[in-house]
């Protein structure tokens, strides 16, 4: 079980003033197995996506697969490719967005979807579930994962841990059913704030997360999605890093 690091993690401010090579540099001084780039903190794709070639596991696309009104997002897919091809990275990342047209144009989607991954066999795409009630909740995932096995594609699936909250979702509910499409988690915990749900490390969190775990498949990459802050930033890192492993390896 490989631990990596989303690079969101160190935060937008401390991204965007040092980049994500520099993020990257001090994952693996963290004993980080690597790293999910994330396209949203790019501050110059064109630029800074040849110097992270090689160190990536994942790349994180901003984008939907499907725009709003249901059609299949072909160039937010090519963009997506394009950018894990360049980093070399085995997986991209996206959410479905606006996945949920009539029953035959969403097959014919399908369809063009398979034909387009088929093109692009080294990068293997994996589905998240995000903060969004299209692409977010328990049934949105399931409806697309039983479509998308009745269209013949095996896309996995990305499970953020701590998403679901955003929703009102139960995340062990979740990753009970979800658990045989899950090849990649996103570690994540939450705390409840008046007004909103946050991110915080897992030994933080107020959900269920030591049972999530023991839920879903222990042998696929564990991704820390969670702030990492302090004053000695790789000790904070390494130690995040440790810890998933001990709990991966107890759950």
């Amino acid at each position: 079980m490989k631990v990596l690091i989303s690079l969101s993690s160190f935060g937008a401010a401390e991204t965007g003033r040092h980049g994500q090579l520099w993020c990257t540099e001090l994952a693996q001084q963290a004993g980080a197995d690597g790293v999910e780039v994330r396209g949203e903190l790019l501050r110059d794709a064109a630029t800074e996506l040849p110097t992270l070639s090689g160190r990536a596991a994942v790349y994180s696309s901003p984008e939907g697969l499907w725009m709003p009104d249901g059609q299949l997002d072909e160039a937010a897919l090519a963009r997506g490719q394009q950018a894990a091809q360049v980093l070399r990275a085995p997986r991209l990342k996206m959410s479905i967005g606006g996945f949920g047209a009539p029953p035959q144009t969403l097959q014919a989607s399908l369809q063009r979807l398979k034909a387009l991954l088929q093109a692009t066999p080294q990068v293997e795409l994996v589905i998240e579930n995000d903060q969004t009630a299209t692409a977010g909740t328990l049934a949105a995932m399931q409806v697309f994962f039983a479509a998308q096995a009745q269209a013949g594609l095996d896309l996995g699936m990305t499970f953020d841990m701590g998403n679901w909250h955003w929703q009102g979702e139960c995340p062990l509910q979740a990753a009970q059913a979800l658990a045989p499409y899950v090849r990649y988690v996103h570690c994540k915990g939450v705390q409840r704030l008046p007004a909103k749900w946050v991110a915080v490390p897992l030994a933080e969190s107020v959900a269920p997360w030591r049972a999530v775990l023991r839920a879903l498949p222990a042998d696929v990459p564990h991704a820390i999605e969670y702030p990492l802050v302090g004053d000695d930033l790789v000790a904070v890192t390494r130690e995040q890093v440790d810890f998933i492993r001990v709990v991966r390896g107890a759950a």
